[in-house]
């Protein structure tokens, strides 16, 4: 049974955020910034109590006579609890046999074109432990782009503005982009899982690193192009923001009403319609906040009973870090344009560079990952180094076919000059053979 470092990874990091942000806002306080104190204070406490509805919903307890569960849900102390009880089930799993077990059957990553399918036995106790990981993984996501991302941005702006980084502040922005970076992996995580569900999925110590590295740069430079836009052109940043959610939000749905599918009914057998559309509505809020920053590595799918859509559209990769590459390119040139006097001391092509560079550092990351460390890069059926041949292959064809072409135009351009020259009763009619060499030229 696996040590359960995951859960102690979420649980650390929502207990350490959560205390910064408090002890934050009570320097604010102190200072007379009331602003700034209930703008720390809503980015803390609305994700905390998103993760505590999240952990009900999970383990079902609204349906359970668990009261004392619920009373410590409603203290915020949720997350504690359900740590405690995973610790216990992991330390009492080794000293007790268990009499029931239930049979899972996982396929192996194929090897020499073959796949074998394993039984693996999962007790009670490994079972619950699942349950808590996903559980958990889910409620990171959560407390990262629903708290942790707007909670970064707004410390790094209130420190730009003020000229100034104290060292509570330093703290909070720190566990902030951890948190923000701790999600996006499991993020990744989760999108590999439900993708390759029957598959028996292991994910290697450099892969990990590898999203690590990608994410932090992701997430880095995306936070801080938003703040240096929004610290000069604080009316135009909304439009911005705007354009960004609806066009994330609406994108599910209008593949679902253009694909015609019945209203989902399966999401969950207590939950009446109105409550399947708040669920499905706050997971497009989660989809909208997670692309907001970052690519979401799944792709909402609301006509599918997972809801998750499993196929692999490496096209939406493309065009996403395209246009968020051009979208971060035009802020920090309008920023390089706008710039006012706080930025008098900082050599402003340079930053606009290394964002830049940073930004494409994390888009390297993220080809290093699909190409070498993704634990089901053997199912792909075309890997990235393929497919940049291909794209080569292709424009080097496009100019060698541009290079013939130009030449014949030329010359039958000149000789069409030197006829025009020439007498009229002198002028010769061209050989039918020169024209058909020149179309067969041109069209090969």
């Amino acid at each position: 049974m696996k040590f359960p470092a995951s859960v102690l990874a979420s649980v650390f990091l929502f207990v350490a955020e959560t205390t910064a942000a408090l002890s934050l806002s009570s320097t604010y306080r102190s200072g007379g910034d009331r602003m700034w104190q209930a703008l720390t204070l809503l980015f803390s406490l609305l994700p905390c109590a998103l993760v505590q509805l999240t952990l009900l919903f999970v383990h079902r307890d609204l349906s359970r006579d668990r009261p004392l569960v619920l009373l410590l849900h409603l203290l915020q102390l949720g997350p504690l609890f359900r740590c405690f009880e995973v610790f216990c089930i992991y330390f009492q799993s080794s000293n007790n046999e268990e009499p029931y077990v239930s049979i899972t059957k996982k396929r192996q990553m194929p090897k020499n074109g073959l796949s074998e399918e394993i039984e693996k036995e999962v007790g009670q106790a490994e079972g619950k432990l699942i349950t808590h990981r996903s559980a958990f993984s889910r409620a990171s996501v959560i407390q990262a782009f629903l708290g942790s991302a707007p909670q970064l941005t707004l410390q790094l702006y209130i420190s730009i503005m003020q000229q100034d980084v104290t060292v509570g502040r330093s703290l909070l922005m720190t566990i902030s982009l951890l948190s923000i970076v701790y999600g996006a992996l499991r993020c990744n995580i989760l999108a590999i899982k439900i993708k390759y569900d029957e598959y028996e999925v292991k994910v290697k110590p450099l892969a990990y690193v590898c999203i690590f590295l990608w994410r932090s740069f992701e997430i880095a430079t995306r936070v801080v192009v938003l703040v240096l836009f929004t610290s000069v052109l604080k009316t135009w940043v909304v439009v911005i923001i705007l354009i960004n959610f609806f066009s994330f939000f609406l994108y599910p749905w209008i593949l679902f009403w253009c694909s015609g599918s019945p209203f989902p009914e399966n999401i969950e057998k207590a939950l009446s319609r109105v409550g399947t559309t708040i669920v499905l509505c706050f997971l497009t809020l989660l989809y909208t906040g997670i692309n907001m920053f970052c690519w979401s590595a799944v792709q909402l799918k609301i006509d599918s009973p997972d809801l998750i859509s499993k196929s692999h559209n490496w096209y939406q990769l493309l065009v996403y870090y395209m246009m968020r590459f051009i979208e971060n390119a035009i802020l920090l040139l309008l920023w390089y344009l706008f710039k006012t006097d706080i930025y008098m001391y900082v050599c402003a092509p340079l930053l606009v560079l290394q964002l830049l560079v940073g930004y494409c550092t994390a888009i390297l990351f993220m080809l290093v990952f699909y190409q070498f460390f993704h634990p089901c890069k053997k199912l792909f059926s075309s890997s990235v180094s393929e497919g940049f041949q291909r794209w080569l292959r292709c424009f080097c064809w496009a100019c060698r076919r541009q290079k013939p072409c130009e030449p014949i135009g030329k010359s039958d351009l000149q000789s069409s000059r030197d006829r025009d020259e020439t007498p009229s009763s002198s002028k010769t009619s061209p050989e039918p053979s020169q024209f058909l060499n020149a179309e067969n030229l041109c069209s090969a």
